[in-house]
């Protein structure tokens, strides 16, 4: 893939997207659900599996662990192999309140591990999806707008944490 021609393409978009992180308030919200997701909410979410739903919620959380250990595996893999620079690298004037975590940008690991996550625990409690789905919307759209990732990266993230999510059910049901 020819990732120079398509950040040349995308980075309009971020840099329009990252004009909203100008706002403290939209700052603020951003940040705080890009720092949740990285792992903070999740944890919370497996820890309160077992209390709220018994040893199924044991089995869920413990097949949400092993999912987002198997997506950091491969989304560390996929950013050193593709080197995509970010965003907030390649474009001047973008604003960041989060610094990144790593050097590469594709894919985005949040995303990845938010849409696997959510999609494990609503297929299992849809009764979650209310908090989950608008969740995982903020996380997805925290990384562009905070100028850390490419529309591109976040869409590759979201339809890895599909396949991940859709083969960890098939393979603990």
């Amino acid at each position: 893939m020819d990732f120079a021609s398509l950040s040349r393409w995308e980075r309009p978009a971020c840099v329009r997207a990252n004009r909203a992180n100008r706002s403290p308030l939209v700052g603020t919200v951003f940040a705080l659900a890009s720092r949740l997701g990285n792992g903070a909410f999740w944890y919370l979410l497996m820890a309160l599996l077992p209390l709220c739903y018994g040893l199924d919620g044991l089995r869920q959380g413990l097949a949400m662990a092993a999912c987002g250990l198997v997506g950091t595996g491969i989304y560390k893999l996929i950013k050193g192999s593709t080197r995509r620079p970010r965003p907030c690298a390649d474009a001047d004037g973008l604003v960041l309140t989060v610094p990144p975590l790593d050097v590469f940008s594709f894919p985005s690991g949040h995303t990845l591990h938010a849409v696997a996550f959510t999609l494990l625990a609503g297929w299992h409690h849809p009764e979650l999806l209310w908090v989950l789905a608008p969740f995982t919307g903020l996380v997805a759209a925290s990384r562009v707008i905070l100028g850390l990732h490419y529309p591109s990266d976040v869409a590759a993230g979201a339809a890895l944490g599909t396949a991940l999510a859709a083969l960890t059910l098939a393979i603990t049901g």
